[in-house]
Parts: structure tokens; sequence; C-alpha cells
């Protein structure tokens, strides 16, 4: 009796090949050859999951790269400044797997400024990471007096230092050190904290005051 092919199985494994290919020589040497020849599928059987559409594949690996970088579990600290240093190097590219991952992100990223099939998903990923950092960021910040516009440029400060891990990794032969990213996050962090006055306690009025 023939064993049974688990699809979903079978599309990750073809996800894989992708970006290992995108990893190695960029997203536009991928073909279906190629991606045959990476993850030990004939032809034949990629067609059979995806079709005879090249352009099937790419969008499901883009949805398989988001899908993973949001299903990490962060295990973040009940200290709102600390998550969000965790937050950072959660998503900082520190393994063999999450920088080859990243390469592909970032080759999606650019292909995305041209492209409107791929634009969309890529806008919707960047804003909730944005989102979230600012989130974080103003409860990081409850304790201190600090207006709108200053929050918004000190989390514009942090999304820039994430985009900044994410292209230098991508350039870059080896992952990112973990040390390395907590520390420039936490001393990031220290800085802006100390930039604005602690927010103090309003007086509690006495009875018969």
């Amino acid at each position: 009796m023939p064993r049974r092919v688990d699809p979903d199985a079978r599309r990750a494994q073809v996800a894989d090949a992708v970006i290992d290919e995108i990893a190695a020589h960029g997203l536009r040497s991928v073909t279906l050859a190629r991606i045959s020849a990476r993850s030990g599928l004939a032809i034949g059987s990629i067609r059979h999951y995806f079709g005879d559409n090249l352009r099937e594949v790419m969008s499901f690996t883009l949805g398989v790269l988001i899908q993973r970088a949001e299903n990490r579990n962060p295990g973040l600290s009940g200290d709102p400044a600390t998550r969000v240093a965790e937050l950072v190097v959660l998503v900082a590219p520190t393994s063999e797997q999450e920088r080859k991952e990243n390469i592909a992100l970032v080759e999606y990223r650019v292909m995305a400024r041209t492209d409107p099939e791929f634009a969309s998903e890529v806008a919707t990923t960047s804003r909730t990471a944005a989102e979230a950092i600012r989130s974080l960021l103003r409860a990081a910040l409850a304790d201190r007096v600090i207006d709108e516009e200053a929050l918004h440029r000190e989390a514009l400060l942090l999304l820039t230092l994430v985009e900044g891990f994410s292209l230098g990794s991508a350039l870059s032969p080896a992952p990112l050190q973990e040390a390395d990213v907590r520390a420039v996050v936490t001393d990031t962090l220290h800085r802006i904290r100390g930039a604005y006055p602690p927010r103090r306690e309003a007086p509690v009025e006495r009875a018969g005051t």
C-alpha cells in the first residue's frame, strides 16, 4: 500500500527549497527546475500542488515566511521596557535558519516596491510590526512625560533599528549575535527612558480639606 503523502508537508518542503534558493542565488533565480533540484521533488509533483505556475509557488512561500515570523513565541517579560527589547531580539535573525528566511523576506520586500501582488501583504506585515512596537513602547514609557509626537519619533527609531538588523543580516554571511542585539536594544531603551522626566503622581486629596 503506497504511503500517504501529507500535502501540507509537501508544500512546506517546496517553500523551504524556495527560501534556500533565494538565500543562495537571489529571488529572481527561482525556477521550477531549481526548486525541484533543491527539494528532491519532481517538477510534476510541484505542479500537482501549485499548478504550472511559479507565481503561485512564490506567493505561497511569502505567506510561509510571514507566518513563521508571526508564530515565533517570544515569552515576553512582564516588564514593559523588557518586552520591547525581547520583541526586537525575537525578530532579529540570530540563527542560520532565521538568517535565510530574513534574506528571502528582504528580497520579497524589494520586489514588492514595484509588484502590486506582493505589495499588499508586505505592507500589512510592516504596518502590524510598527503598531506592535509603538504599543509596547507606549507601555514602557507610561511612567514618563512624553507627548505623541515624541512617542512617534522614538517608535520610528526602534523600527529603524529593526530594519537595520534585518538588512545588515541579509548582507552578512553569518547570523547576528543575540547578545549584541540585546545589548544595542537595551542601551537604546535606556537612553529613550532617560530622555523624558518621570510622571509625577497627582496629590491625594484629604477628607475635609
